[in-house]
Order: structure tokens, then sequence, then C-alpha cells
């Protein structure tokens, strides 16, 4: 079962791989899912991720190609995920989607990739517009870093 730490890790790799790309269309969920649909769609979306403790939370945000329309389109969701035992992220070309991929995230590219959900025992769940739980405390790894470079 992912821990903390594996978390963690997990919102770094989103951060790293997403760095610089941008997402188009609907989130789309897959068939056998028992996960909620994400209502979000843009031409032209970023994500980023952070943890905190036993769950991730990306932020979809709509982005624009004009300064002057971006305040007024600046578009944004949350949607927190919990990995259940096997649950992690993915970033594959379309073609080599993973089996067990239930949300799925494609880029404005071409060839497309994908950032993806991926839980073969679908006990992970994610949950649209959400935050932290409310016993959540704060991420230990990032408390750690953040003391280690100095900040705090």
């Amino acid at each position: 079962m992912p821990e903390g730490p594996e978390l963690h890790l997990a919102s770094l790799f989103v951060n790293r791989v997403c760095a610089d790309v941008v997402f188009t269309g609907a989130v789309e969920k897959s068939e056998i899912s028992k996960g909620p649909v994400v209502p979000f769609a843009s031409d032209a979306y970023c994500i980023s991720a952070v943890s905190r403790g036993k769950e991730v939370k990306l932020t979809l945000t709509s982005v624009t190609k004009s300064k002057a329309k971006a305040d007024k389109c600046q578009l944004s969701m949350d949607v927190v995920f919990r990995f259940g035992m096997s649950g992690f992220f993915r970033f594959t070309t379309v073609e080599e989607l993973p089996k067990h991929a239930h949300l799925r995230f494609y880029t404005n590219e071409d060839p497309q990739r994908a950032l993806t959900f991926v839980d073969a025992r679908r006990f992970g769940s994610w949950q649209p517009s959400g935050s932290w739980q409310r016993d959540r405390g704060p991420c230990v790894m990032s408390q750690y870093e953040s003391f280690r470079c100095g900040l705090k």
C-alpha cells in the first residue's frame, strides 16, 4: 500500500513529467472504473501536483494564449487521489496506455501522450473538486525538504 513517501514521489513525478506540457480535452474515465467522472474540459490546461500524507492533489488549470484573457479564463479544478493498495501515475504514449488506466489526461501534441492514474486492484479513488481529508496532517516529506534546505 503506498504510504506518504511514495505519494510524495508520485507528486514529484507528475510535476516533473508535466512541466511545460499542455493537456487538452476532457478528462477521460475508463468504462469499468467505479470512480466519479471528472467534469473538467479545456482546449489547453496544465497539471501540477502536491501531496499530503496519503493523498495527492492534482490541480488542472486552463491556460490561454492571450494575457488579456488570462485573468478571465483562468479556470481550475483540484482532483484529490487516494491510491488504495496499488495506485500510481504513469505518463505514456496513447498507444502504450496501461491496462488498468482508470483516469486519463491527454496531451495537446503529436504523437499524443497521456498522464494516467493506474490502479490494478481498484481500491484507489479520486474526488473531483476535492480537498484534503479533515484529519489530514501536513506532508512530512515537504516539511523535511524545507527543513533540510534551511527554509524553516
